[in-house]
């Protein structure tokens, strides 16, 4: 009997790795999908005639009217007009500052709707079977905002609820898909089916127009408390006649919106993709979207690998404790920055690097807890993680030469920060620009020992390429922002980024000058040997 030229791996990492390839080819098989929608949504092809066509109603150039009215309810009862536009041109563009009355019982922290109304010029909406309407919200409940003086000032401020009260929203812009467009009753795309009213004389059917509210425009920032004093304040009416490809294009877009809002997204979180989506390109977009992908994919490749080899890693000779330790306390220290001033998309992946890199604190300095006992346990280095530790503490001790100056300097340069923030800000802010600052230097143990032992087979080279590859991209997308807007970096968290560049190109360097030699000329003789016997 031969035996079994393979053999299953007794420790189960067969079965892990084919759940992440099974969860791999699940996320490629739906950005497939995601890129098949899309090339359908860019090409909807138009019905080239006959009974199944459905015309638009638009092409007959009706003379229409709009007509904006404010209710309590978006019914056809207590409708009080707005304004008026007579006559209105789909066709055109155009911008008008109104006063709008408010009722008693909407200062009294209630709500307001408007009903944007199309219909024949003339005729009351009510009595025109012809009409399209469209109902959105001009107030929205949020809790109060206090000012920067109040929180800072030394004075009583009298406490206030925090329940949500009723603000204003003074923007109101109206869109019409004002393109010809003439649809397949078989192939009616379904986002257009939802807004679509179909009018039939004989054999001809006629779609009325697409009216829709953009809700994108909206924006926290805007918002106007109404008090009770409150009589008339200002709504800006816009309104925009846009093509069929751009209308479907904000109808996914606010169904993005609503989701978000689902999933328990707050309005200060939904405005910043808000600002992303409403102010790109839709060719913008989708290349953002392919590239996010390329990013998810790499992160996930990059996380899954390095869990997996420390997983396995159960002598740490060669791995630097002070980089892993300060890698662990950087990432830290980024996520509380974090925490104040973005969102979920950002604090989400930071958070779960975060706990990974305690993790391998754990791991290096092999310590244990054991449940029994509550205790941990600190298991005993070999010769070799001997003699690391000691690289390891020669390197960082001529690193601190450089370290703790710039520190030192860094901190009593930013006293100007604390005169306008809180103490906890400014030690907060301190520390992760100097994480940001002095992130490459926490690479240098890591780099000296591997220098000392003449090796860089402890490392996982799998790792760093993947992160290498995904802050390349996020870099390169930074440096084509920054230079499309001539201005700064959106943040200084896209700096500290090169650090993973640096380290991947640091890294190949050592591993083509310790990589072992083959001696071709003792292998060629040593095959004529072979042959001769």
């Amino acid at each position: 009997m031969f035996p079994s030229c393979y053999s299953k791996p007794a420790d189960g990492s067969g079965k892990k790795s084919s759940i992440a390839k099974l969860l791999l080819g699940v996320f490629v098989v739906y950005m497939l999908h995601t890129a098949w929608l899309l090339y359908g949504f860019l090409n909807t092809k138009p019905c080239d005639g006959g009974e199944h066509c459905i015309t638009s109603y638009l092409a007959a150039r009706p003379r229409l009217q709009m007509s904006v009215f404010t209710c309590f309810v978006p019914d056809n009862s207590q409708l009080n007009l707005a304004l008026k536009i007579d006559p209105f041109d789909p066709y055109s563009t155009f911008e008008r500052q109104v006063k709008v009355y408010i009722p008693e019982e909407t200062r009294s922290n209630g709500s307001l709707y408007a009903v944007v109304y199309m219909h024949k010029a003339g005729v009351s909406p009510l009595d025109d079977s012809r009409e399209v309407h469209y109902a959105a919200q001009l107030t929205t409940y949020i809790p109060p905002r206090h000012t920067e003086g109040q929180r800072n000032s030394n004075k009583k401020v009298p406490t206030r609820p925090d329940r949500p009260i009723s603000h204003w929203r003074p923007h109101l812009s109206i869109t019409v898909m004002s393109e010809a467009f003439t649809f397949n009753k078989a192939g009616l795309p379904s986002d257009v089916r939802r807004y679509m009213r179909v009018s039939q004389e004989g054999k001809q059917m006629m779609y009325l127009p697409l009216l829709l509210v953009n809700e994108l425009s909206f924006r926290v920032k805007d918002l106007m408390e109404i008090s009770i004093d409150t009589d008339y304040l200002p709504l800006t009416v816009s309104y925009e006649g846009i093509s069929l490809r751009r209308f479907r294009f904000w109808i996914h877009l606010q169904d993005v919106v609503y989701s978000l809002r689902q999933f328990g997204f707050t309005e200060e979180n939904i405005d910043e993709i808000k600002e992303t989506l409403a102010d790109s390109n839709l060719y913008l977009l989708v290349l953002t979207a392919v590239i996010t992908a390329l990013q998810l994919i790499c992160e996930f490749l990059a996380l899954k690998n390095d869990i997996s080899s420390w997983r396995k890693k159960k002598n740490m000779a060669g791995m630097s404790r002070k980089s892993v330790l300060w890698r662990s306390l950087g990432t830290l220290l980024i996520f509380l920055h974090l925490l104040e001033e973005t969102s979920l998309l950002v604090l989400l992946p930071v958070g779960l690097g975060a706990c990974v890199e305690v993790w391998k604190v754990f791991k290096v300095y092999k310590i244990q807890l054991q449940w029994k006992s509550s205790k941990l346990h600190v298991n005993k280095l070999d010769e070799e993680e001997r003699k690391t530790v000691e690289y390891d503490s020669q390197a960082s001790r001529y690193l601190s030469y450089l370290v703790y100056p710039l520190c030192i300097s860094g901190a009593i340069f930013s006293l100007a920060y604390l005169r306008q923030k809180s103490y906890y800000s400014w030690m907060i802010n301190s520390l992760v620009t100097g994480v940001y600052a002095l992130g490459f230097l926490s690479m240098a143990p890591q780099l000296f020992i591997n220098h000392k032992l003449k090796s860089v087979s402890h490392l996982q080279g799998t790792v760093l390429m993947y992160r290498g590859m995904n802050t390349l991209i996020s870099d390169l997308c930074s440096f084509a922002s920054f230079i499309s807007s001539s201005g700064s970096f959106s943040s200084s968290h896209q700096l500290s980024c090169f650090r993973d560049e640096l380290l991947f190109l640091l890294y190949l360097y050592q591993r083509r000058r310790y990589a072992p030699k083959v001696r071709r000329r003792e292998s060629g003789s040593h095959s004529k040997k072979l042959k001769t016997q």
